[in-house]
């Protein structure tokens, strides 16, 4: 007979503050920790420092700490551990002065371009928006090379497509998942759709025309003949119009302007243009003597006064920002209104916590998730404190609430990008993953729950929260799912002896099972599956001595000796489940 069994061997550790050494908190992001550190290495740099003989040693020390906290993985296990979880060999190598002066995170510093990274990869290109995403390395001489004009395209396609960047260095497994094997490699990706790569010369024009092939939202073209139609049937659906009127003098927006603006706002306002030179009194109507371009909202009329917006510019992006401020907010809910409307609909649901309504770009919510049948709406804090307060939401957030009832929500966590909060609706919706409180905390429900003790600024927390979502759909009627913000209830937390971020425990009945495996969907799944029907015999001092050393005559037991902080043991967890199952 042949027993399988672990042995966990305990081992404290305290080592120097990698956040300290970076400057940054411990909330920081992978962007701010890479800008970080980037700072640095540009003043202490031994290169940099030819007279000082500490300097290796002392950069030696930040590029660990870069090393460390720029991987999800490793940052987990520093935060449980401290360094006693770390190979000791990280970051034992460095770069040049010049390396992190020319080559290190080139679009770091760029607003409209987006870096993405393992994480947020597929909620960005899955968002419905369409992307534009430049794949390059490093030390790529043509990357560079490319990076002004890069630039310059982002700026201007910014609003129209998002524009991103991912560094093949640092997201080598995602590079070579997507089969990209020459640098750089630029892709056109749409969500359901396949990618398309642009293989012409690589100048701005050309990126423009080729990205502008993409925007297929209609640039209708409206005369006396459907008009009033046209009209008509937009604002019965609650959609106004943009028209660009085109004269013999003033100025009408050009045909690339009109379709920029038709992507833009899509499912938000319809765009069109009339031509007056042959609809001379068919404009005349409409009051137009010249070349002009005004915003039509619902219910709008020439006889209204102040009814229609009339734009004063030309370019696309102050035009787009002006027509945004101008729409609607959001449907506002109170106290009365909110139980009655979440009770059987899906809502998205920002809450905010000052006098100005949320980011204006929220507005393109409704359009992005109608296909969803999630309705979006906002609550206004200050007037509906007892309402927040009763939900525990004490800062601006977004949440999803599934259609049954008020406390079956969750909240958002990612960024606060409009691509982000789109796929986290979508997968919230279908999965089962519930925000815990005090209230509906499960420490003594009858049914199987896994906790997720989480802090809101902890990377590898955000990270796992995708893959919660995803085994709650495996696992749906035999356990639920639940997620507990430590920040906000740190008693509760205590109560578990929480200590790190994130820690995943299932609760069945009077049992209590902590999760040390990797943080993926297929690794708790396989986790609850051993819970079920054990595998592995967990041992302690006491029961190694009984069981191990005190077994029977013929009886072999294998016995894995490991440490939870150490990255070797844990990768093996699931195989020597595996191995003794067989």
């Amino acid at each position: 007979m042949f027993i399988f069994a672990v042995l966990l061997v305990a081992v404290c550790a305290e080592g120097s503050d990698y956040y300290e050494l970076l400057g940054v908190s411990r909330e920081a992001t992978t962007r701010e920790i890479r800008q970080a550190f980037k700072k640095l290495a540009l003043t202490m740099h031994p290169d940099k420092n030819p007279g000082d003989s500490s300097a290796h040693d002392k950069f030696l020390k930040v590029n660990r700490a870069y090393e460390v906290l720029k991987d999800e993985d490793l940052r987990k296990k520093y935060d449980k551990y401290g360094e006693k979880g770390l190979d000791e060999q990280q970051g034992g190598r460095y770069e040049s002065w010049n390396y992190y002066r020319y080559d290190f995170g080139i679009y770091d510093d760029d607003l409209e371009i987006i870096t993405l990274d393992s994480g947020d990869f597929e909620a960005a290109v899955n968002s419905g928006e369409i992307w534009f995403i430049n794949f390059y390395f490093p030390r790529c001489s043509h990357c560079h090379q490319l990076a002004p004009t890069w630039r310059e395209f982002a700026k201007e396609m910014d609003g129209v497509i998002r524009i991103g960047a991912v560094n093949c260095g640092d997201n080598n497994h995602l590079c070579r998942r997507k089969g990209i094997n020459s640098y750089p490699s630029l892709y056109i990706y749409r969500a359901g759709q396949k990618p398309e790569k642009f293989t012409g010369e690589r100048n701005k024009d050309n990126l423009v025309r080729f990205s502008m092939q993409f925007i297929t939202t209609a640039v209708t073209e409206l005369w006396q003949g459907n008009v009033f139609a046209e009209i008509e049937n937009a604002f019965s659906s609650g959609l106004g119009w943009l028209i660009t009127f085109c004269s013999d003098i003033g100025d009408c927006l050009e045909p690339r302007t009109r379709q920029k603006l038709a992507g833009m706002l899509d499912g938000l306002v319809k765009v069109g243009w009339m031509d007056c030179t042959i609809q001379q009194q068919l404009c005349d109507s409409f009051q137009v003597t010249s070349g002009a371009t005004a915003l039509f909202p619902p219910g709008s009329a020439v006889d209204k006064q102040g009814s229609i917006l009339w734009l004063k510019t030309l370019d696309s992006r102050e035009i787009y920002n002006q027509v945004i401020d101008h729409l609607p907010d959001l449907e506002l809910l109170t106290s009365d209104s909110f139980k009655k409307k979440l009770a059987h609909h899906r809502w998205l649901i920002s809450f905010t916590f000052s006098d100005r309504s949320a980011s204006s770009e929220y507005k393109k919510l409704q359009s992005f998730l109608r296909i969803d049948h999630i309705q979006v709406g906002r609550v206004d804090c200050l007037a509906d404190s007892e309402l927040c307060q009763s939900l525990y939401i004490h800062k601006p957030c977004v949440a999803v609430f599934k259609g049954l009832g008020i406390h079956d929500f969750e909240i958002h966590h990612g960024k606060d990008v409009l691509y982000n909060i789109v796929g986290f609706a979508r997968d919230s919706v279908r999965a089962h993953v519930t925000t815990l409180r005090p209230d509906n905390f499960p420490s003594n429900r009858k049914e199987p729950w896994l906790v997720d003790f989480f802090a809101p600024w902890c990377p590898p927390c955000r990270a796992l929260l995708p893959e919660l979502r995803k085994a709650s759909i495996q696992l749906a009627g035999q356990m639920r799912f639940g997620t507990l913000d430590c920040t906000i209830h740190h008693d509760l937390c205590s109560t578990y002896n929480i200590q790190a971020y994130p820690t995943t425990v299932v609760f069945n009945g009077s049992s209590v099972h902590e999760y040390e495996g990797h943080h993926s969907a297929d690794g708790i799944l396989e986790f609850i599956q051993d819970l079920v029907d054990p595998s592995v015999v967990v041992l302690d001092a006491s029961s190694f001595k009984e069981k191990v050393k005190g077994r029977a005559e013929g009886q072999t037991w294998a016995v894995d000796f490991y440490a939870p902080w150490c990255g070797p043991c844990q990768a093996m967890m699931p195989e020597w489940r595996r191995m003794a199952r067989v």
